[in-house]
């Protein structure tokens, strides 16, 4: 990549750093990528797929096959702590806390470096997604008619990975990343004066034996062969000091490989939540809501990627899946395609993702356009498996 294009991703990237949009709320960012997508001579560009999704597509005359590359745009509601850097966020209690500011130029470079070669045919499909984090982005544009209206014979995707060398691809062999479920412990109890417990029913202290019982779900359920995570992440509950609460909340995250996995833990939080009323004499219940399934690389796709990684940068083959989740996966339900990690530097001095500290390494940018595009070359060069 020429250094100019470089300069031109970064001074992207860090805009889009300093001006986060929260899930559901992508308007802002969507209109840049158009604006951005025009000014690199891109003609053919929808916007609102499945939200504020916007895509776009290149197409030379020659051959019938297809490509989708997908980057995320969305941010978190998270408050940026690194006070000097000179991108951070303007806009607060929201920051790019994941990279998907990172992702988002990334895609717009290989845009820009397929339209300066003309070795391919074909089409490309250009996804900027919305809403990943936990706003149901992909699945909203598959209801969309993403692949009906923008047909295409595979789909690729990237995530930067801290701790991975700067750089450095990870190909996985089949899953990528775990499939999840977010989930609510409602307990209501029977408010009253602290100093008069035995005239309530307190849902504090029932939440208080939940939150232990919670985790002996995977400890003492689970095949310890078998992968499961339940994470506790927000409690809400009570108003004043001497007043015993008449409603608590829990909510949390559970991740899993497998669905039978999946299914012992949503059957051991509705345990936790009969076992709770009948001890407490409260009311709870255990609220499932909608997730992911596992991230799984098919295995044709998994290989051209692993081509076009080990021909841009070092490839590795060697990494095990992680827990957390991505909603690429729903992409991958429907057509055939691959997912991998470009890693992001040392996860240091907070810089793991969802951390308040984190930033993109824009020196990733040039390896993750070029992988982008070239990928798309091989794609388009290949006739699908």
């Amino acid at each position: 990549m020429d250094p100019t294009l470089a300069e031109t991703l970064t001074r992207w990237r860090r805009h889009l750093h300093a001006n986060p949009s929260l899930t559901l709320h992508e308007g802002p960012t969507a209109a840049f990528v158009v604006e951005r997508l025009r000014e690199l001579g891109v003609t053919e560009i929808v916007e609102g797929v499945g939200g504020h999704g916007v895509v776009a597509t290149l197409h030379r005359p020659g051959s019938n096959r297809s490509v989708g590359l997908r980057a995320d745009m969305d941010a978190l509601p998270i408050e940026e702590a690194a006070q000097d850097l000179p991108w951070r966020s303007t806009n607060p209690g929201v920051m790019h806390a994941c990279g998907h500011d990172g992702h988002t130029t990334a895609l717009l470079g290989a845009a820009a470096l397929l339209l300066r070669d003309e070795s391919w045919t074909g089409t490309v499909r250009l996804v900027f997604q919305p809403a990943e984090e936990g706003g149901g982005g992909a699945a909203s544009m598959v209801r969309d008619g993403l692949f009906q209206r923008f047909p295409m014979d595979r789909i690729f995707g990237w995530h930067n990975w801290p701790g991975l060398a700067a750089g450095t691809i990870a190909v996985h062999d089949s899953a990528v990343m775990a499939a999840g479920n977010r989930f609510e412990l409602v307990i209501e109890g029977h408010a009253g004066h602290a100093a008069l417990p035995h005239l309530t029913r307190d849902p504090i202290l029932a939440a208080g034996h939940a939150i232990v019982a919670c985790q002996s779900i995977v400890a003492r359920n689970l095949d310890p062969m078998a992968t499961g995570v339940v994470s506790l992440t927000v409690i809400e509950g009570g108003e004043a000091q001497n007043q015993i609460a008449a409603r608590v909340v829990i909510k949390g995250s559970m991740r899993f490989l497998t669905e039978e996995v999946g299914e012992q833990i949503r059957d051991g939080l509705r345990r936790v939540a009969a076992g709770v009323s009948a001890t407490f004499g409260v009311k709870a219940e255990a609220v499932i809501g909608g997730g992911v399934p596992v991230t799984a690389n098919h295995p044709e796709a998994r290989e051209l990627a692993a081509e076009a990684a080990g021909a841009v940068t070092t490839l590795r083959r060697d990494i095990g899946p992680a827990m957390t989740g991505e909603d690429f996966s729903h992409f991958l339900n429907v057509v055939p395609g691959a997912f991998v990690w470009i890693g992001n530097g040392p996860a240091e001095g907070g810089c793991e993702l969802h951390n308040p500290h984190y930033d993109f390494n824009d020196a990733v940018l040039p390896v993750a356009s070029n992988f982008l595009a070239e990928t798309a070359r091989r794609a388009l060069a290949k006739e699908p498996g």
